[in-house]
This record gives structure tokens, C-alpha cells and sequence, in this order.
């Protein structure tokens, strides 16, 4: 090791490359099978529309110079194939600069697609795969050991992530200083998955634990990061953990997976296990990696003025390219779970005893009887939306109204964002929506009935509308 390299983290920053690589390839897959009914032309948020709107400094991209489908299919799927190479390790036979290149061009990529998103792209994970997307340029190859900087960068990364997530817990809901958040999260959380059941169901003391592992690996575990090894190693072992009890107890898109990325990075490997010391760095790399570190200090300002204020904010970007970013989920906790159920009717005229279909969606809960199905870490981004929905009618005023209008005309591309069409010969006449109260079946319950939900309408979200009126 010199002052600027560290050989030991060889294998850290391989295993780290070609996870994240894997990422970028779930979020660019993401992106090219949903867009068109999201943000396409013809999309319920059209792109061209936002970029009329909005000014280039905003939300500088590629998209600026040229929108199309087909343009965004192309850096979709370019993106795809990207992360295939990276993932394979094709940089690794690369000359320094040119394995810098390609880790850049899906940097480049993804941001264009995330700057044009709107609100399907308004998530925490997407500005964490950029901001790490961003020091994984400068992390090296072959030709070079892992530069010491850029680690501690990345450990910085998932200090952020993990203790900003914390403090938003603290100064939130009184439920995580009382350690009960957990007697409704697992059943009220935007996607549960098909263990999310049996999670709820633990005794209330297994609850209590979960909180207080949840406050001690985000609130102190965070902090030991930057001790020397092995503690720092142990902790994020210790995250790893913690993470991967996430993953079984919902689907959280890839947030889970790329804090276990990150974690990977803070692992210590031996010099000894690891190929013969390289020569020394070259100087433009070096100038390159500091110019980067100072940039990244700099910006991190006001993150780090965000983790300490009593209005600390949740993932938030301070800069258009979104290089240092806040984080933090679930600062507060939903007691009743509330679902939008969408269905249509072929009849011309709506009485009381009209009959009405239910639109099946692929992850949100909708049919009792469905056990809910493991999604993450693909992003079902409609579904996602529709939680929030369910909360508060304002997060959907922008694109609840053109997703209706798609459906009375059965819009291909927003069906295939769909599980079930039950109007796959003609369009409905009428769609409506009500709003149900959900809530996990007892053993008892489920036994009886073979039902994994039970569920009440609540009220109407919208009222039976037709084409041309809404």
C-alpha cells in the first residue's frame, strides 16, 4: 500500500463492481419496460412536456438535446447492456481511462432517465445508485489498487445512508422511541412481499427487538465505519445482516441491496490474499481522484447540515446531478393500510346493480386471497405510486386522471404495467375507484378462508367516470 492505494481492498472493490453493475442492469430494465406508459409521448407524465417547462440548468441530461421513444429506449437498453460488461468484467481488461469511460456512461445514462422521471423516479434508491454510480468511476481497474480516498467516499455514502435513516426515525414517529413502529409496519409498508405476512405475525416481543436492532444499526453501527479494522469490517457485516432481513419482510426496489453493496466495500481483505503489489498510480489519476474527493466534500455540506437540523429532510438532492444527496425512510409509520382498487364496467349506463371488474396489479395488494409476490429489487413504479395515492389523493392529482384516461381506452402500454385486464375483447365504459382498508388475516382467518387479506371499502377515490369526462 502507498499513501494513495490500498491492494487490500482488491477483492472488496471487484465484489463491489460487479454487484453494482447488477444494479444499474435491474434499474435500466426498470426504466426500459415501463417508460412508455409513464413518461413516453403519449405517456400519463409526458417528457416533452417537462422539458418545455423546465430549464436545462434544472435538470441537465441527454433528453435535452433530443427527446424520442426511441431515444429513450436506446439509452435504456445501451444501459443494459452497460451493466452486462461491467458485470462481466470487461472493464477489467480495459486501459485505466477507458475502464473510467465505461463506468461513466451509465452514470450518464441513468441520470438522463432520472432527471425526466418526475414523480416515478422521485425515490431515495435513485439518487443512491447515482451518487454511487459517480465514485464507482474513479474506483479503478486492474491497473491500479483501490484508491484509499474513493473508499472512504463510498464509506461516507453509507454512513449517510444508514444514519440519516435513523435520525429521521428519532425525530419522527413516537412508535420507533416506544419500539412499536413494527407492530404495523410489515403489514402497512407500500409493498409487502410473500414472508410479509408471517413477519406481522411474530410475537410483539420479537417487535421490540426488531426496533432496537433497527436504532443500534443505524445509529450507532454508522459511527464505527471509520474506526480501524476489523471494527469497521464487523459493522458493516453487521448492515448486511440487517439489510437482508429487509429483503425478506418487503419489497423496497433495490435501496436494500445497494446499502449491502456499499457495505461490501468497507470489507478488509488481506494483502496476502490478492495479486502481487501494482505499480504505482498514474498522475493524472491521482490529480483526478483528489480533484473528485475535494468536489464531494464540498458538496457534502449540506447533507451534513441536513443529518443535524431538527427539519431534517429525506431524500433530497442539493445539486442537478444529485452527486451528494440526503436519505431516510419512514419517518413516520401508517397504522391502517389503505389501497386504491381501480375496476371497470362494460355497461353504458351505471345503476346500483351494475356489475364491476377489478383491475389486478402486479405487486399492490388487490385480491384477499393473493399472497403478495417478491418484486424487489425490480421497481414496480405504478404500484409504488398507488400506495401513496392511497394516502393522500394530492399524490396522484398529476397522473391519476391520465391513467384512467388510458385504461377507458385500453392503452396498450399501460396494460402491460398491469397483472390483470378484465376487458381484454373492448375498452370499459366506465372506470371508478374506491379506496379500501386492508389489513392481514389471522391464523384463524386464514385458515378458514384461505385469505391473506381482509378488506373494507372505505370510500369512493373516483367516481364512475367515462371517456372524454373526467
Amino acid at each position: 500500500m502507498d499513501w494513495f492505494t490500498s491492494d487490500g481492498y482488491w477483492l472488496s472493490r471487484l465484489v463491489f463492481q460487479r454487484a453494482l453493475a447488477g444494479v444499474y442492469l435491474v434499474a435500466f430494465l426498470a426504466a426500459a419496460l415501463q417508460f412508455r406508459a409513464l413518461i413516453g409521448e403519449r405517456g400519463m407524465l409526458p417528457v416533452p412536456e417537462l422539458l418545455r417547462r423546465t430549464r436545462w440548468q434544472d435538470a441537465p441530461g441527454l433528453f435535452r438535446l433530443h427527446y424520442s421513444d426511441r431515444a429513450f429506449a436506446a439509452v435504456a437498453w445501451t444501459g443494459c447492456l452497460l451493466s452486462v460488461l461491467l458485470a462481466a468484467g470487461v472493464d477489467s481488461r480495459l486501459p485505466l481511462w477507458a475502464a473510467m469511460v465505461m463506468w461513466a456512461l451509465p452514470w450518464a445514462l441513468y441520470l438522463s432517465i432520472v432527471q425526466v422521471g418526475q414523480v416515478w423516479y422521485g425515490f431515495g434508491w435513485e439518487s443512491l445508485l447515482l451518487e454511487t454510480g459517480f465514485l464507482a468511476v474513479f474506483l479503478g481497474n486492474a491497473d491500479t489498487g483501490p484508491p484509499v480516498l474513493v473508499l472512504w467516499l463510498l464509506r461516507w455514502v453509507l454512513f449517510r445512508v444508514e444514519f440519516g435513516a435513523g435520525m429521521i426515525k428519532i425525530r419522527g414517529d413516537d412508535c420507533w422511541r416506544r419500539l412499536t413502529c413494527l407492530d404495523f409496519h410489515h403489514e402497512t409498508q407500500p409493498m409487502p412481499g410473500p414472508l410479509s405476512w408471517f413477519f406481522h405475525r411474530l410475537p410483539e416481543p420479537v417487535h421490540r427487538v426488531e426496533v432496537a436492532a433497527n436504532h443500534v444499526t443505524q445509529l450507532v453501527l454508522p459511527v464505527l465505519l471509520f474506526v480501524p479494522q476489523p471494527v469497521a469490517g464487523v459493522a458493516a457485516g453487521l448492515m448486511i445482516v440487517t439489510q437482508m432481513w429487509l429483503v425478506l419482510s418487503g419489497n423496497f426496489a433495490w435501496l436494500n441491496w445497494l446499502t449491502v453493496v456499499l457495505a461490501l466495500s468497507v470489507v478488509d481483505w488481506s494483502p496476502s490474499s490478492g495479486p502481487s503489489p501494482r505499480p504505482p498510480a498514474p498522475l493524472w489519476y491521482e490529480v483526478t481522484v483528489i480533484a473528485v474527493t475535494v468536489l464531494v466534500l464540498f458538496l457534502s455540506r449540506n447533507p451534513a447540515r441536513n443529518l443535524v437540523s431538527r427539519r431534517q429532510a429525506m431524500n433530497r438532492s442539493f445539486d442537478p446531478l444529485r452527486l451528494v444527496n440526503s436519505y431516510g425512510a419512514f419517518g413516520s409509520v401508517s397504522r391502517v393500510r389503505l389501497e386504491v382498487v381501480v375496476e371497470g364496467t362494460d355497461e353504458a349506463v351505471v345503476r346500483e346493480d351494475t356489475v364491476w371488474k377489478e383491475y389486478g396489479f402486479r405487486g399492490k395488494p388487490g385480491e384477499p386471497g393473493r399472497l403478495p409476490r417478491q418484486f424487489a429489487p425490480y421497481h414496480l413504479r405504478l404500484d409504488w405510486m398507488m400506495w401513496f395515492a392511497a394516502l393522500s389523493p394530492a399524490y396522484a392529482r398529476s397522473w391519476f386522471g391520465p391513467f384512467v384516461e388510458r385504461l377507458l381506452a385500453n392503452d396498450r402500454d399501460t396494460l402491460r404495467l398491469l397483472r390483470h385486464n378484465p376487458f381484454s375483447d373492448a375498452p370499459p365504459a366506465h372506470i371508478r375507484a374506491q379506496v379500501y382498508r386492508y389489513r392481514f388475516t389471522t391464523w384463524r382467518e386464514l385458515r378458514a378462508t384461505g385469505h391473506w387479506w381482509h378488506r373494507v371499502q372505505v370510500r369512493d377515490f373516483l367516481r364512475p367516470t367515462r371517456a372524454g369526462r373526467r
